[in-house]
């Protein structure tokens, strides 16, 4: 059986596990602002980014002239391919697949014509934005957790299955609005994300390395911007 970590917490955040293993870093964490993504469109508010790393922060274990001057291929990058989970039992509400995964963006030269076209993406829907991604209705239907950004083709799950806590659901990709492999995950009030409104979320039992700090610490919340998290065995 998996686990049921929808429970709100006296906050008022819904707790959820980590939907990997190994170690990831925290991006526009809410920890540092809210609107994390800068925007509350899309059901953004409260969402967090999580990269695959190695233990020298490092995205990736090359770097060459592409790095610094074009594109990468999203198989340069740890987070490329890796097993995404079931961040809590549920249900499937909606499923969206088909979005290339694209090549990867590290260089100032290779961004700058992508965030030129941002606006045009969102103009074109949720899929655009968000690339591959699931949506799953948390018990009671009054929360629904979306992970996305998926690995094109590798979503298992269909709309209708249920799913249970550390189940593999997808792989890491690089679709949609995202400049390099990563897993995009929000809690939203509506399962449809082009209206929906975010919702606090907090995280079950971690493992958190602080920007700075040599040292791991056990803990469940909101990891801190730039903090590198590993989920608890078990």
């Amino acid at each position: 059986m998996g686990k049921d970590f929808s429970a709100r917490r006296e906050t008022g955040e819904t707790v959820i596990s980590l939907p990997f293993t190994g170690l990831w870093l925290a991006r526009n964490s809410p920890a540092r602002r809210v609107p994390s993504h800068g925007t509350d469109l899309l059901g953004t508010r409260y969402a967090i980014d999580f990269v695959g790393t190695d233990e020298r922060r490092r995205a990736a274990p090359v770097r060459d002239w592409r790095t610094l001057l074009a594109t990468e291929a999203p198989d340069r990058y740890y987070a490329f391919g890796q097993p995404l989970l079931a961040p809590a039992d549920g249900v499937v509400v909606d499923v969206h697949d088909g979005e290339a995964d694209h090549a990867g963006r590290r260089s100032p030269l290779a961004l700058v014509p992508y965030m030129l076209g941002q606006a045009q993406r969102l103009r074109a829907g949720p899929g655009a934005v968000a690339g591959n991604y699931v949506t799953i209705a948390l018990p009671g239907n009054r929360a629904f957790v979306a992970l996305a950004h998926l690995r094109s083709q590798t979503i298992r799950p269909a709309i209708g299955d249920t799913v249970r806590s550390g189940e593999q659901i997808a792989e890491c990709g690089n679709s949609g609005n995202s400049t390099q492999p990563h897993v995009h995950i929000q809690i939203m009030d509506s399962p449809d994300i082009s209206v929906a409104r975010g919702l606090p979320m907090a995280f079950s039992d971690f493992r958190e390395r602080r920007r700075g700090s040599a040292h791991f610490e056990d803990r469940a919340g909101v990891p801190g911007e730039e903090s590198m998290v590993q989920p608890l065995a078990g």
